[in-house]
């Protein structure tokens, strides 16, 4: 087995391995995902003013001197360049404007949008020249918009007239479009260091988280395979740490009721084959022994030992009958009719035929059966039932004890209850009593029973979809069984063979 296992874990990743490599799969999928995110977030952002401003107040500087503007223009100056500014805003390729930013008014406009006293919106913003500039007067910049909404920046110098800007000659220019290169530059220069560095650590860290929790996930993983190839050998005392994840969790917990299951059955069949040979032993060697005895005329009395031979063959062909019937049970190929039936009259029936036997043993038998709604089952497999239960409570009830037998209505069904005052039960034996050949008294003769009675019951009881069990307060407080069977449904089904 190992031989032909060796391959397959060799051409098959390690499951530690794949994980690893999983969890650092997502972690680079995740800052692929980001910085496309990033991307996105960039291109629908406006493009940043610092370059057009940048730009506009380096033109400002280079036709400065041909307007001969002072640092402080007056409205005679400026009056005086209105004919040439048209000219120096088309040899520039830029919209010249002559506004007063407190009023927002427009004294002159380049490109005949404003007339003389038009008033605009115009945001002043304040913007700081990275490199200082040759120019006199004081800068400003900020956005206007023409009378049809479309935005324009612009920077020039103002005027200063008791500490309030007044007139200023701008240069004004279209925001730029934000492209694909813009945003490629934008994200080489100010984001990718970072995120390049974040990406380094989150991959660090999630090369450390993915060792750690894979591990911990394989090694929880390998008690379990550990632990079920033990069992396979033959050792089904395995059981596995309850720890991990809370799949992890709930697969050990499923493992360990799997293997105790596993090593119950083990011991039932183990137990079952004991049983079984020495309840078969007991009456061949008496059969032999006392046909034997007939044959060698050493029989005292042949018509005795007839009589023990004939109860012995007897015992062997119920066992056999039993066991026959509790194969097709468990097969589910005993045929029942499942008629309507009233418990509480097969109940009395039960407990009127029986009465008689506790009598003889000195027994008193207390029959309740109360009115309750009927069920569907095969007739006589639940008088089958109610009588194994009786007579087992017969058997191990010694003289002047009680038995009671009473019907109730209980969680949705019926319920028929069979308590006595005998012998009791052990509480380590209470959940082997309905195991096959399992029987609560040891002694050895021929009124022993074949241990299957109550393997029989339960399979009858599961078969109309009921349940039986069994109580206890301990040896010599008697005990108590009791069987629930769901309400009928007024139909009639035959069980057939299953599948």
């Amino acid at each position: 087995m190992l031989l032909e296992r060796e391959p397959i874990m060799r051409r098959n990743p390690r499951l530690r391995a794949r994980l690893f490599f999983s969890y650092l799969v997502l972690v680079v999928i995740l800052l692929l995902v980001m910085t496309a995110a990033f991307v996105l977030f960039l291109f629908a952002q406006p493009v940043p003013p610092a370059a057009t401003y940048e730009r506009l107040l380096t033109t400002m500087q280079a036709i400065t001197p041909q307007t001969g503007l002072s640092s402080r223009p007056t409205l005679g100056e400026l009056s005086r360049l209105m004919n040439q500014l048209p000219q120096l805003a088309a040899d520039n390729g830029v919209r010249i404007l002559v506004v007063n930013i407190p009023n927002q008014t427009v004294s002159f406009d380049s490109a005949g949008q404003f007339t003389r006293g038009d008033t605009t919106r115009i945001n002043e913003e304040s913007f700081t020249i990275p490199t200082p500039r040759l120019i006199t007067g004081q800068a400003v910049f900020g956005q206007l918009s023409d009378k049809d909404g479309t935005r324009w920046l612009f920077a020039g110098i103002a005027s200063v007239r008791q500490g309030q800007e007044a007139n200023a000659i701008v240069l004004a220019d279209r925001p730029p479009e934000q492209t694909l290169a813009n945003i490629i530059d934008r994200f080489r220069n100010e984001l990718a260091l970072p995120l390049v560095q974040a990406a380094l650590v989150g991959l660090v860290v999630a090369a450390f988280l993915a060792a750690v929790i894979s591990r911990t996930l394989t090694r929880s993983l390998a008690h379990v395979v550990q632990a079920a190839e033990s069992v396979a050998t033959g050792h089904y005392d395995q059981r596995v740490p309850v720890e991990g994840p809370a799949e992890i969790v709930a697969l050990a917990e499923s493992f360990n009721r799997m293997s105790s299951q596993v090593q119950n059955t083990q011991q039932s069949q183990k137990d079952f084959m004991a049983n079984v040979g020495h309840d078969l032993k007991t009456p061949l060697t008496s059969i032999q022994g006392f046909s034997q005895a007939i044959i060698d005329g050493a029989a005292k009395d042949p018509r005795e030992a007839a009589k023990v031979i004939h109860e012995e063959a007897g015992r062997l062909n119920r066992m056999v009958t039993e066991l026959t019937d509790l194969a097709r049970l468990q097969a589910g190929r005993l045929s029942m009719t499942m008629n309507p039936i009233d418990m509480a009259r097969l109940t009395k029936a039960v407990g009127e035929r029986l009465t008689m036997l506790a009598a003889d043993k000195g027994l008193t038998l207390h029959t309740q059966a109360e009115p309750v709604p009927p069920v569907s089952g095969d007739g006589d497999r639940l008088a089958q039932v109610l009588t194994n239960l009786v007579s087992n409570a017969i058997k191990y009830t010694p003289s002047g004890g009680e038995i009671w037998l009473r019907t109730q209505v209980n969680n949705g069904g019926v319920e028929v209850v069979v308590r006595d005052t005998g012998l009791g039960i052990k509480a380590d034996e209470l959940q082997r009593i309905f195991e096959r050949f399992y029987q609560v008294d040891k002694a050895r003769g021929p009124r022993r029973g074949t241990g299957l009675g109550l393997a029989i019951t339960q399979e009858i009881v599961q078969a109309h979809s009921g349940r039986i069990s069994a109580t206890s307060a301990g040896e010599g407080h008697g005990s108590t069984f009791t069987v629930w069977l769901p309400s009928a449904q007024l139909t009639t089904v035959t069980r057939g063979r299953r599948s």
